[in-house]
């Protein structure tokens, strides 16, 4: 049997605070909030409230460190730089202590892409190579595009 899953992303947690309880939570609705610095990091508080199935963390487009990220009831992490010409740069190191604060906590980490400026750069780096093959879903999921084989 196939399954459909829902992601919804928002910013805007003060509105999803407002309106979570209106919504039939079943378990293939995923709820995620953006946090690109440590300066919204209370966006995850207000996620913490919904009764998703999976909360997940889109911290993209990451701008600056997130030293101590309070993941506690989320399942799930996705990093990545910002694209297009005026992206804003990304740090390795910004990456990695995300990562393993993941790791320290038995969170999947999925790394989406360095910011555009960066990849020239970083595309030689052993590191960068190991980070870029960190795809991981959160458990008991299945991912439905053709190049699973990449997930682990």
């Amino acid at each position: 049997m196939f399954t459909t899953y829902i992601q919804v992303l928002t910013k805007r947690s003060n509105i999803l605070e407002k309106y979570y309880t209106l919504l039939n939570w079943t378990p293939n609705i995923w709820m995620g909030v953006t946090v690109e610095n440590d300066k919204v990091t209370n966006r995850i508080d207000s996620l913490r409230k919904v009764p998703a199935f999976i909360r997940f963390l889109s911290i993209e487009p990451l701008i600056s460190a997130i030293p101590k990220i309070n993941l506690l009831n989320i399942d799930w992490v996705i990093v990545g730089g910002e694209s297009g010409q005026k992206s804003r740069p990304i740090k390795e190191e910004w990456v990695l202590d995300i990562k393993d604060q993941c790791e320290q906590r038995q969170i999947p980490f999925f790394f989406k892409q360095w910011e555009a400026k960066i990849k020239k750069y970083l595309a030689s780096y052993s590191r960068e190579k190991s980070i870029v093959k960190c795809r991981k879903l959160p458990k008991n999921t299945k991912p439905c595009f053709r190049r699973a084989s990449c997930f682990t």
